[in-house]
């Protein structure tokens, strides 16, 4: 990269693009830091550092508040999240295990499910950084690419339906693209999993020993971030339509005979920038399986050479969609594909399953859903989840699937087990999913404060509570039944996808939200703001007359979404006024 103050010619870039660009594939100065006694990276090692999957955080409940920590740069009280990148989102017994002895040993004692079938692990300090990351890497898994301006963790449906071939196609699918697209630096290994003694490296989780260089992401990798994900016409359970790449496969009797592509999705907002926005992705065309690969690295490079790299907050793919257009898009994808991409195949989403609760595999083996509510793996004083899951997960050994509604399937059960493996649940105070309200088994929210550095107010740490209240007047309307995402972040980020929700919140200024509405389950149409600003002890409130109208009013079987989106705000937002003016029994 040409330096712009030496070369005035050279094309402009951000100051995350130089970092990388001076970061010699990732190295940095990330091995310097590590032990110069400081309890926090300087600024241009925490961008290196989110590559190797790692964000430098700090409690911002204690910030400012006179806490300083020995050592610190600024007196903040500095930790680190540590995500592991499980392409599909499976995984064992004994690696789900080993992240959970690591939350109680280096981490807050939680552990969390990402929306894009992940781990998470909070409340790292700098000292145990390179022995968290070498444990995970010990049970065979990596936190490599899991951030960073690099293609994210690959998401695909996680069913285990053993006598369905589709599905495990997907998930080889899955394993391969994430294999292929993972960054060829050696520089993680080097960094944390050499032994300090010696100097040599132990390979294990994550690629290794292909040198330096990178030949599909250059020196300096991608814009930003790039999303992937794998799924179905009938079970759009990973939302196609939110990521930068889709992979929809089509099937004959139980065979892929290809995959529609989808492309320029994606969920961040910058409120202050107009020019940013939410938007779906557009039907690309139609790709053998045999070719799917081929397409992923043609994509992925046009993101590399033509992503703004001047200006971040215009960075991803959506952006590049947008400006020139689906078809001038497919123009460049079929010239770095090599050739002609077939039209899309007619079939589109049209179903989707949280797979929860029991299902058949072969054999007699059996699956089970477990709602978890945020993703969040702790013990509170509401329910022993993480005791329980340790229980399960040591006496029967089953396999595990992460969802992207941060739910876990546990799988490989003998139907022996069903009736013990719930009584260990009971007993520990965890909720089956059939004990769950609909409300509460389809809302999802980001952890926000207090650790994450973009949050604005609060998601994960008040949605149990907003979904208590909205389970009471759900159930006053009779709508207890009724099924619709509800989906909460701190922030305009998306990081739980909420513009495409039945019902979204986002986090807009303190305590505040903006209300989002006419979104659907299907995950493939967004939703449009309804109200702006409201306080959260308003929430509720302000959506139960959309509620008593939708009772009032909707046609047929229509859904909540669906009700909003022929409505639209203007309707919803006059009739909500005459609802709260005159009552209920008068508008």
């Amino acid at each position: 990269m040409r330096d712009q103050q030496t070369d005035p010619s050279a094309p402009k870039v951000s100051p995350v693009e130089a970092i990388k660009a001076a970061s010699d594939h990732l190295r940095g100065q990330i091995a310097a830091e590590l032990t110069d006694g400081s309890d926090s990276f300087g600024k241009d090692s925490v961008q290196v550092l989110k590559h190797h999957g790692a964000y430098q955080q700090d409690d911002r409940d204690v910030r400012g508040g006179g806490t300083r920590v020995s050592g610190g740069r600024s007196g903040k009280a500095y930790s680190y999240m540590v995500r592991t990148r499980i392409p599909g989102g499976k995984l064992s017994a004994a690696q789900l295990l080993g992240e959970l002895e690591l939350c109680d040993e280096v981490g807050n004692s939680t552990l969390r499910i990402t929306t894009r079938q992940g781990l998470q692990l909070h409340g790292i300090v700098k000292r145990n950084l390179k022995r968290t990351i070498r444990r995970i890497n010990e049970v065979q898994l990596s936190t490599l690419a899991a951030c960073g301006d690099v293609e994210r963790n690959i998401m695909c449906c996680p069913a285990p339906h053993d006598a369905d071939p589709v599905h495990a196609e997907m998930q080889a699918l899955a394993d391969v693209l994430s294999k292929h697209l993972s960054p060829r630096t050696t520089a993680y290994h080097e960094l944390w999993l050499s032994d300090p003694d010696t100097g040599s490296t132990h390979r294990v989780g994550g690629d290794a020993g292909r040198g330096t260089t990178e030949p599909i992401y250059g020196p300096t990798y991608l814009p930003r971030k790039f999303k992937t994900a794998i799924g179905l016409p009938g079970d759009n359970c990973v939302d196609l339509y939110t990521n930068d790449l889709g992979f929809m496969a089509i099937c004959e009797h139980y065979r892929i005979i290809g995959y529609n592509v989808l492309v320029g999705g994606g969920m961040g907002v910058t409120p202050s920038a107009k020019k940013t926005f939410p938007a779906l992705a557009q039907r690309l065309g139609f790709v053998p399986p045999e070719r799917v690969v081929e397409l992923a690295v043609a994509v992925l490079k046009i993101h590399r050479d033509f992503g703004n790299r001047a200006d971040r907050k215009v960075a991803r793919l959506k952006y590049v969609v947008a400006d020139w257009g689906v078809q001038r898009f497919k123009a460049k994808v079929e010239e770095y594909y090599g050739g002609p991409l077939a039209p899309p195949h007619p079939d589109d989403v049209c179903g989707l399953d949280d797979h929860h609760g029991w299902h058949a595999q072969a054999d007699n083996r059996w699956y089970y859903g477990l709602n978890i509510e945020n993703g969040r793996l702790a013990d509170t004083p509401r329910a022993n989840l993480k005791s329980a899951l340790r229980e399960i997960l040591t006496r029967f050994r089953p396999g595990v699937r992460l969802t992207a509604q941060q739910s876990l399937l546990l799988t490989d059960l003998a139907a022996a087990d069903q009736a013990a493996m719930e009584a260990v649940l009971g007993r520990h105070g965890v909720r089956l999913s059939d004990q769950i309200s609909n409300a509460r088994r389809w809302s999802m929210a980001c952890p926000a404060l207090p650790t994450c550095g973009l949050a604005i107010t609060e998601s994960e740490r008040v949605l149990p509570g907003l979904i208590d209240a909205l389970e009471i007047e759900l159930a006053k309307l009779g709508l207890a039944d009724e099924t619709f995402t509800l989906r909460m972040t701190g922030c305009p980020n998306g990081c739980t996808r909420p513009y495409t929700a039945d019902i979204g919140l986002v986090g807009k200024t303190v305590g505040k939200y903006t209300i989002f509405l006419g979104g659907r389950m299907l995950g493939d149409r967004l939703n449009f703001v309804y109200q702006d600003l409201v306080p959260e002890q308003e929430v509720i409130p302000t959506l139960v007359p959309v509620l008593a109208y939708f009772r009032r009013d909707r046609q047929g079987g229509e859904t909540l979404g669906d009700f909003c989106a022929r409505q639209g705000a203007p309707q919803l937002q006059a009739w909500s006024r005459r609802y709260l003016e005159q009552g209920p029994d008068r508008s």
